[in-house]
């Protein structure tokens, strides 16, 4: 049985080219960094989850919350052909799924205040105590899925995640079809990177991301985390 099922649903990646170094104290042991094309990359993601059940159970009073993240790309040593992804941070509204994941997963989940919106031209989402960190999209009608071996393909597939805790590492799976995608016609992204995840990311407060990519994303399961 998988450990969670969701719709992540209006998925916003703003995708940064980051020197190798910065990455390298996250990187979770018994895996090493990925990189496209020789460049490295960290994404800023903001997204959905919808109809969310915890061991298929719903889970009653978070089947819906908005979540963003900061993550890289890493590949395992067992098979390095696996597209993998690890989290820096990863915000969410609710108290109780930082405790299940930072407990669960050895995640760095922490509870902000958010709010989104999104209609058939646009999506934002917005966090912290004044709403004051804001990522926000004008979204195109185009879609189409990742030509093979493109960016935009090795950004959005990845179907395993890896945890780096304080004594192991844990390896975790993620199943959902391919995401047809867009460029998105213009963005804003108005985050400090500094004093949210970290001194060592404070040069993404000017930097410009390679790409912005929106997807509005599918149905995706969770396995139950394994020690590597």
């Amino acid at each position: 049985m998988k450990f969670l099922s969701a719709v992540w649903c209006d998925l916003l990646l703003a995708n940064y080219e980051v020197d190798p170094r910065v990455l390298q104290p996250f990187v979770p042991a018994r895996t090493s960094l990925d990189d496209f094309e020789g460049r490295h990359y960290v994404s800023l993601v903001a997204f959905r989850f919808e109809k969310t059940s915890v061991v298929g159970v719903p889970a009653l009073f978070h089947r819906r919350f908005e979540e963003v993240n900061l993550r890289f790309y890493v590949k395992p040593d067992r098979d390095p052909s696996l597209r993998a992804v690890t989290f820096i941070k990863e915000i969410v509204p609710s108290r109780i799924i930082p405790l299940v994941a930072n407990n669960l997963f050895d995640e760095n989940y922490v509870r902000l205040p958010m709010s989104h919106g999104v209609d058939e031209q646009s999506c934002w989402y917005a966090w912290g105590d004044q709403q004051s960190q804001r990522f926000s999209a004008i979204i195109g009608s185009e879609r189409s899925l990742p030509a093979p071996g493109s960016f935009s393909e090795f950004i959005t597939e990845h179907y395993w995640g890896y945890a780096k805790g304080p004594r192991r590492t844990l390896e975790y799976e993620v199943t959902h079809p391919q995401w047809p995608c867009s460029e998105v016609l213009d963005h804003r992204i108005e985050v400090d990177f500094g004093r949210t995840y970290g001194e060592e990311f404070a040069f993404l407060d000017h930097a410009t991301p390679a790409n912005v990519l929106y997807t509005p994303g599918s149905e995706v399961t969770v396995s139950f985390p394994r020690r590597v």
